[in-house]
Parts: structure tokens; sequence; C-alpha cells
């Protein structure tokens, strides 16, 4: 056991490691001072004039946000015309058929989306084109999305007064070339010397020790994984994610998987600190995020590692902890700790069973994506966060009689309105889905009887799960939901584009009408936001508005299921 908590300590001190440096070259790299990959200039100006596009055009925040929407809506049309048609195309040596239009529906959206929520399973579902053409490819382009858009707001907070926020198309390119692309091939490296597949050949016959003989399924895993994690996307190239022995072979390429998938998110906290030049910002933030993610941590590697006591009553030995729907070359506190990164990084790769975890385990896991605060995806975790900062600035402003401002610019109506929409969205989308869903399978339970294989309390969590995670874009589920029908695509689908482009636009908006105003110099009356005091502050604004807006819901499914249990 002790040993087991050493290996994650270990996982997430690495991370913390290699993220700070990540963070300064970052900086760097958007704001365009020299770096080690200057020698990627040239393919970079090639992309752009094949293109047709200035990258040295500054653009307003409303230029930026018709550009990302642009380009977001003819990736969504191209996927579907893929996935829909993938049966006739290239590639698919398995004989895979093309998916449903409601079900492409659904797939397109959640891998635009940064979610990858999977109503199919991969080495089923999917053809190597569709993997390679759609899957792998939106796993990059959502993720520079996110990214572009988080360095938008960074050059909105500069003590300047202007409409010009640099370019989107610049910052987009360059997530890709100087970040994406050359992560994505070290990761890919580790793995694919490790075990994970990287080939276009169909199923490989097989004849077990039993003597039985299968189809092992393979393909070009190893590169689709690397972007699966370092992009925060989590679609897994098999059904079982990175549970799959040839998705995530040993307990190498899950500490690897595990600071991909979390090394982002953190570098780009201390990115922001370096690009402003203000550290002390970046590290209330981090602060912030940091105890949010271990107050959710702790309780999962506990009640993991401690075993069921329903099944204790039985005289079972549970020395491993509770390892139903676990691997064993993992182990409990290694599965819990996966769990709760994924979930607050809004990443849904998954290296066990989260429908199988203990109650308030599964809690915590939807607990981190309700707050949708800490750390979060490439980019949008601190447009996440940074809603929630306005809100505690402008109601510590209120507390001590001052004009709330933040990094020298007053906070109005106008941007706490777009604040408040934003953060309220979030419950509004999960819960108002999870009582239509709840609705719709009382009115007719058995019609739909194949939704919930446990229509008690632990069928509530499968549903209030599934929609918190297509909310935060996520994408992991309690996998005992019979997700793959036209409710839950097009319902979750609905869910996956407002949950995404919402928050994002409301940020930029919020931060282009800041860079607009007349900076102020701080002055003695001035309400620091850099300080331990404020950061205790913003950590009680997330709670109140989002943790608490779900304790009625948490109550009747992860709460109560748990007190069943004794």
């Amino acid at each position: 056991m002790n040993t087991e908590l050493v290996g994650i300590a270990g996982i997430y001190l690495l991370t913390l490691v290699l993220a700070l440096p990540l963070g300064s070259y970052l900086a760097n790299v958007f704001r365009g001072d020299k770096n080690l990959l200057d020698f990627l200039a040239p393919v970079e100006r090639g992309i752009f004039r094949l293109a047709g596009i200035d990258e040295r055009r500054e653009m307003s925040w409303q230029q930026h946000m018709v550009a990302l929407l642009t380009i977001n809506g003819v990736w969504f049309l191209l996927a579907i015309l893929i996935l829909c048609t993938q049966g006739s195309l290239p590639f698919n040596p398995d004989g895979n058929s093309s998916m449903s239009p409601d079900l492409a529906f659904n797939t397109a959206i959640s891998f635009l989306v940064n979610c990858n929520l999977q109503h199919y399973s991969g080495e089923s579902g999917l053809s190597y084109f569709s993997q390679l053409a759609v899957i792998t490819f939106l796993q990059f382009v959502s993720a520079a999305t996110g990214i572009a858009a988080a360095v938008i707001v960074f050059n909105a907070l500069q003590t300047r007064t202007t409409e010009k926020l640099g370019n989107f198309y610049n910052y987009f390119v360059k997530s890709l070339t100087r970040l994406l692309l050359p992560g994505s091939i070290v990761v890919a490296l580790i793995l694919a010397f490790n075990g994970a597949p990287m080939t276009m050949q169909g199923k490989q016959a097989l004849v077990t020790l039993q003597g039985d003989s299968v189809q092992v399924s393979r393909g070009p895993v190893a590169a689709m994984v690397a972007i699966k994690e370092l992009g925060t996307n989590g679609g897994g190239f098999f059904g079982t994610n990175s549970a799959h022995p040839l998705e995530n072979p040993n307990y190498l390429t899950n500490a690897t998987e595990n600071i991909a998938l979390t090394i982002i998110p953190i570098a780009m906290i201390f990115a922001l600190g370096f690009y402003l030049k203000r550290k002390r910002l970046s590290y209330m933030i981090f602060g912030v995020m940091t105890v949010g993610f271990l107050a959710l941590l702790a309780p999962a590697v506990y009640y993991e590692m401690h075993g069921n006591p329903a099944i204790s009553q039985l005289g079972v030995n549970q020395s491993l902890g509770a390892m139903e729907g676990k691997e064993v070359r993992f182990g409990a506190a290694a599965s819990a700790y996966w769990s709760i990164t994924n979930t607050i990084i809004s990443c849904g790769s998954v290296n066990s069973m989260h429908d199988s975890f203990m109650p308030l385990s599964g809690l915590t896991q939807m607990l981190g994506m309700m707050t949708n605060a800490f750390y979060g995806g490439c980019g949008v975790g601190l447009l996440n966060f940074f809603a929630y900062l306005i809100i505690a600035v402008f109601i510590a402003g209120l507390m001590v009689g001052r004009t709330p401002e933040f990094l020298g610019k007053k906070i109005e109506a106008r941007e706490m309105k777009i604040a408040i929409l934003v953060t309220l969205l979030h419950p509004l989308l999960i819960l108002a889905g999870t009582a239509l869903a709840a609705h719709t399978y009382t009115g007719n339970p058995a019609e739909y009887a194949g939704w919930l294989a446990n229509p008690g309390f632990h069928g509530l969590s499968e549903m209030l799960y599934e929609f918190t995670s297509s909310a935060a874009n996520n994408g992991s589920g309690f996998e005992g939901l019979g997700d793959n029908t036209p409710f839950w695509n097009i319902g979750t689908g609905i869910v996956l584009l407002l949950a995404r482009f919402l928050p994002i636009i409301g940020p930029v908006a919020i931060a282009g009408l800041l860079a607009r105003k007349k900076y102020i110099p701080e002055g003695a009356g001035t309400l620091h936001a850099d300080t331990a005091t404020f950061g205790v502050m913003v950590l009680a604004v997330i709670f109140i508005i989002a943790a608490l807006a779900f304790f009625p819901a948490l109550a009747l499914g992860p709460i109560a299921e748990h007190f069943s249990l004794y």
C-alpha cells in the first residue's frame, strides 16, 4: 500500500517538475520570443501562405471567435461525412460498418469539442481511416483551439488598452507545431517501445495458452493514444480505453500517459505568470486548483484502497483494495489517482471502470467535473477558472468597499453578467439533462429498460455522470449506462456543443471588454488578486456556485448509495 502511494506521489511531482519549464517555454512561443523550435518557422510560414492567411494581422476578440467557430464548423461537417461512409472508405481491414447518423452526430461533436464521449467501441466501431482522419485529427485541433483561446485571454490581460489581441491562426498553428506534435511524438515512442501497436494491418490471429483461437484487434494505437492524453482528449482506440493492455501495457506507460494528460493544463497556469510577468498570480491560481484537486483525490484513494464494506462482510479478503473494474498491473491507488486527474482535467481517458468505483469515489469524480475549475483541459481550464476569478474579484471588491478591479481594469456590470451566465450554464445543462433522462426512463421503464442495469441509486448516478461528463467536455462514463441510443446521442450532443463554445466565448468576451478599458496602475487601495487570502475567496466562490448547486442530485445518487452499503 505504501509503495502505491509513493508511486502516485512520484507521478504528480514529476509532472510539476516538467510543467514549470514547459510553462516558461509556452510563454516564449506565444510572445514570439526565441525558443528551441524556431527552426519550424519556415514550415509555419508555408502553412499560412498555402492557406492565404496573414498571421501578423491583429484581430479583435469578435474576429477571433468568428475564426474559431468557422473552422470548427468545417471540421464537424467533414467528420460526420467520413463516419457515415467509413464502411466504403479505405484502411478498413476489419470491415467495420459505417455509423448511424445519430451516432455519427454524437461522435463528431464529441471529438470536435475535446470531450471524446464514446458511445461506440473503438476497435469495432471505427475503421483505421476514421481513427486517423477524424479521431486523431480532431484530438489535435480541438486541443490547439483551446490553447489558442487561452492565449487570446493572456493578451487581453496585459497592462495596456487595445482592441487587438493577436492572431488566432498564429496561436493555433504554433500550438500544433511547437507543442502538440513534438510532444505526441515523444509519448508515442515511449508507448510503441513498451508494446502499444503501431500498424495498419488488421486483426491478429492468435492461439492462447488455453488453446483457444482468438482475433486480437490492433492498429495505429501508439500515435492516437499519445495525442489522446497530451491534448486532454481521452478517446480510447479500444473500448476499454487505457485499461486495455495494448493501449496502456505497464506501469511505465501508465505513468507516461498520466503525466501527458496533466502536463499542459498545469503548464498553462505557469505560462500565464510568465506571459504577463505576474508569477505570483499564477502561483495563486495553481494553489487554489491544487487544493481542490487534493480535496477530491484523498477520499477516492482512501475508499478504493480500503475496499467495499459489503464484500468484506462476506469474508472476502480485500488487501489489494476495491479491485472490481481495475487492472492488477496498476492497483487501487494508481487507478483512483487517474480517475481524479482525468475528471478534473476534462480528459475522459480511464485506466479502470468508473462504474465499479466506490460511491463516494464516484462522487469525487463527478465533483471534479461539476466544479470544472481545477487544472481543466488544454487552455479551457484557465478560461473556466477565469469566470470564477471575475466573480470573486467583484464580490471581494464590494466586501471591502472598493471598486472591483482585476489587473488594473475595472470589473463592471457587463463583465459580471457574462461571468454569471457562463458559471450557471454548467449546472443548468447537467441538472436539466439528468432530470429529462430520469423522467423519460420512469415514464416508460419497459421501453427504456436497456438504459440501466441498476435502476436504483446507482442508476441515477449513471445518468447524472453522463450529462456531467458531457457538460465538462470530459468523455468518461459510468459504462453501466446503455448510451448508444438516439436519446443519449442527440441529447448529450446538444449539451456538448453548448458546454464547449459558450464557456469559451464568454471568458474571451470578458477579456476583450477588459482590454478596451483604461489601465489603472495598482495603488495602496487596490485589491490584490495574487495573495493567498484572495485565493481562499476564489475557492469559496467555486464551492458555493458549483459544488452546492449539485448537492441535492448527489444526495439522491452516490451519497444514498454509499449509506446503502452499511
